[in-house]
């Protein structure tokens, strides 16, 4: 291979100073839109081409497998680019196919065959498949290198065997699916069975460990490992065998890792041990030909929930840095200029961002033209929001040839959300998809709600029944189902027909026909109160009945909350539903108009749709038109984070990665009231509405805007110094008990004060209507003397 450096004119000067840095640790600080893909890309080449680097002595974890299989494409064919001039004098592309395949055949062989690239999942699994064999846990548990990967599904029903069966564990106070969150948990932070134990003493967690260490035996008795104990296993073994943590520390001796802000405890103890050998990392100084490079960005750290830790980048310079001042350091670049979107966007982001204490100061400096102004949208409620972004996309799919649907992206809080859009993108025959989740209709708490209200209106509806009839569990077990379907089918009789007669089911059902005459009995009170009670009333009488939202609520995993989030939106259809349909407002006729929602025909994949998606699975995408809808109090930023300034940093790093995902236009959308729980109630403007420079921002309400938004944060910032035109933003101003009044929900008492200084929100009591939780800062509000 050629020595040339030719390859890296195509980079800036801070990605060529990222690439070409050699030996020692470096953090490279990329912000979104900035070039870290190639970053990585070209630094792997570097070391390669420029330095005679081994393949097989590099290591790059990637945070998919999409971007493992992306980066391995671009750095084959950069190669053979490179290979294609040193031996034709000219690009890859001028050669014919024939020639083409061949240069990338000889690079597949010669170079990328032989790289580590992967998640941290796939590489830590190709390490045990080598050297499982040399480890066995502090109690003497042992796996060969062929063991098995159970998944998600293999590990619930593993737990669910101890819980309910090995134990006899009541499994309404010990949920299966909540021990085996807590026990993922536990794993993720390398705690033993017994560490586990030691930090929860009390009865639940004592007992929880106990299942742990059944499960560890389980899975030993199978030869099988989980997704945590393939990242897991390999630090514990590090640990345990000197020799093999040798063997690995020499192999790998550049390490990459990207999105190192998403890394996890566990991961970064796999890196650090892989880096310096078990030595302290403040300390190891054996870097000559040895190399960590991280790229990451603490402002789009977002995944808190899934044990990720931005302070394991935040601690980079360190851990492993000179540890010096950003203008004087010698191990961080910072990658600023952004190739994504207009400045406008840009500006908007920065200014955001900037209110974050928790981060490593950078700018998004653009490389592009100004562009359109970033839309700020006041509906009154989410219906006419969706009405708004949907006619929106069709004005601009209509007024532009080069924009089809596929490249616009609509992106949400919460997964609830998306409904009204749905339906309005049905109505208006557009096509979508739902990124990252499944469209509101065939999400599996709504199919299981919808189960229980088909087989309401339409008993001989078997498929229904047998959906929902042991969901909660009832203690129906298979072999019970199987007798009554079967008696059904001889007597050829609907399955209804046999359920509802009580010695049928006795003489069938055995030990279960409590469980199934209680649901019988349930299907059967609501079906008679379908003629003389609306809709939602029926809904709200069968969530009840069935157990179903509480049997969510005991599990407590962020999965079962979301589900109910999903099930209330649910509720709130049929109450809109009844709205717009005076003349028709029964539940048969809901689900008629819910079936066609869920049942349309799907489009062939190679059709551009819509993109709906919650705003975390928008990390990493970008579109040319984006539109963040729901900016309320409580929603986005949402409650949990009000009391807690960490929580409410990550909301506003989740916002930021929103903003940035729009490279030529941006809209924003609020309402102000929005349907939850069932009730119409209004809703104050996000907070973060009021950290946007006005300047760049036009909407339909310019007029109507809170008092912050009306000046730049810096001059908010000096008047609040200056004067008292903005009073009412320190904790020191408001006493619990205080009165105020709001202009739409009148006068209301202070209950509680949430965060310190000049950022806090009020717990404010209305009569009548309520307990709302406020932003003084920028919610129309006045002090009762």
């Amino acid at each position: 291979m050629t020595q040339t450096k030719e390859f890296l004119s195509v980079l800036n000067a801070s990605q060529r100073q990222a690439v070409e840095h050699y030996a020692g640790p470096l953090l490279v600080v990329a912000g979104a839109g900035s070039g870290k893909t190639r970053a990585l890309t070209y630094r792997i080449a570097n070391l390669v081409l420029h330095h005679r680097v081994d393949p097989e002595n590099i290591l790059a974890v990637t945070f998919t497998n999409k971007a493992a299989r992306e980066m391995k494409e671009r750095i084959e064919k950069l190669f053979a680019d490179q290979r294609s001039r040193s031996e034709h004098g000219k690009p890859l592309e001028a050669l014919d196919p024939v020639e083409q395949t061949r240069l990338k055949s000889q690079i597949y062989k010669t170079v990328t065959k032989d790289l580590w690239i992967g998640t941290f999942h796939a590489l830590c699994a190709r390490i045990l498949r080598f050297d499982i064999e040399k480890f066995q846990d502090r109690h003497g548990r042992k796996w060969t290198r062929t063991f098995s990967i159970f998944d998600e599904s293999d590990a619930q029903s593993l737990v669910k065997e101890i819980v309910t069966q090995k134990l006899n564990l009541d499994d309404k106070k010990f949920d299966p699916k909540s021990v085996r969150y807590a026990i993922s948990n536990a794993k993720n932070k390398s705690l033993s069975p017994e560490d586990l134990e030691k930090e929860q003493p009390n009865y639940r967690g004592r007992v929880i460990s106990n299942v742990y260490s059944m499960y560890q035996d389980a899975l030993a008795a199978n030869n099988a490992l989980d997704f945590d104990d393939l990242i897991l296993m390999p630090v514990q073994l590090f640990r345990q065998n000197e020799q093999v943590r040798a063997y690995w520390h020499k192999r790998f001796r550049h390490v990459l890792v990207d999105e190192y802000q998403d890394t996890n405890r566990t991961q970064y103890d796999l890196i650090r041990l892989l880096v310096t050998n078990g030595e302290d990392s403040r300390r190891f100084e054996d870097w000559e030909h040895r190399s960590v490079f991280v790229v990451g960005d603490a402002d789009q750290s977002i995944y808190s929930f899934r044990a990720a830790d931005f302070t394991i980048l935040m601690d980079f310079q360190t851990d492993f840095g000179d540890g010096l001042p950003d203008d004087d350091t010698r191990t961080m670049v910072k990658l600023e200029e952004n190739y994504r979107s207009t400045e406008n966007i840009l500006e908007v982001a920065n200014q955001l961002i900037e209110n974050n204490t928790e981060r490593i100061d950078k700018v998004l400096k653009p490389t592009r033209g100004a562009g359109e102004s970033i839309y700020l949208h006041r509906a009154d409620d989410e219906t006419l929001e969706a009405d708004f972004v949907v006619n929106q996309i069709r004005q601009l799919e209509a007024r532009h040839p080069e924009l089809h649907w596929g490249k616009f992206a609509v992106l949400y809080r919460t997964n609830a959300q998306s409904r009204a859009l749905e339906e309005k993108l049905v109505r208006w025959d557009i096509p979508y998809k739902v990124v990252g989740g499944l469209r509101f209709y065939d999400r599996k708490e709504i199919k299981d709600v919808l189960g229980y209200l088909r087989a309401i209106a339409n008993p001989f509806d078997t498929v229904s029944l047998l959906r929902v009839i042991n969901t909660p569990r009832r203690g129906i077990g298979k072999t019970t189902l199987d007798n009554l379907v079967k008696a059904a089918q001889e007597l050829n009789q609907p399955l209804w027909e046999v359920l509802s007669d009580e010695t049928s089911v006795k003489t069938l059902a055995g030990r279960s026909a409590k469980g199934v005459l209680n649901f019988a009995q349930i299907i059967q009170k609501w079906r008679e109160e379908l003629d003389s009670l609306p809709a939602n009333e029926v809904v709200q009488g069968i969530l009840e009945d069935s157990g179903y939202v509480k049997d969510l609520q005991v599990q407590g995993t962020e999965e079962a909350l979301d589900r109910v989030q999903n099930v209330q939106e649910l509720y709130n259809a049929v109450l809109q539903f009844q709205e717009e349909n005076p003349e028709d407002p029964s539940l048969i006729a809901f689900l008629a108009s819910a079936s066609l929602a869920s049942d349309a025909d799907d489009l062939s994949e190679d059709q551009q749709k819509v993109s709906l998606m919650t705003l975390h699975s928008s990390k990493g995408l970008e579109f040319p038109v984006v539109f963040l809808v729901g900016l309320e109090q409580g929603l986005f930023p949402n409650y949990r984070s009000m009391e807690d300034p960490a929580a409410l940093e990550e909301e506003r790093r989740l916002c930021y990665v929103g903003i940035t995902r729009a490279q030529e236009r941006l809209f924003i959308s609020y309402a102000r009231e929005r349907r939850l729980y069932g009730n119409r109630e209004p809703a104050s403007p996000s907070l973060f509405l009021g950290e946007l420079p006005k300047e760049l921002i036009e909407s339909n309400v310019a007029t109507a805007l809170p008092k912050r938004w009306t000046k730049s944060i810096g001059d908010v910032r000096r008047s609040n110094a200056q004067s008292n035109t903005m009073p009412n933003i320190h904790e020191s101003d408001w006493s619990v008990g205080d009165l105020l009044t709001h202009k739409a929900f009148g006068v209301g008492e202070v209950m509680r004060i949430f965060g310190a200084g000049n950022k806090i929100c009020l717990a404010v009591k209305f009569p009548g209507v309520g307990q709302k939780i406020i932003d003084p800062k920028i919610t129309p509000i006045q002090r009762v003397e």
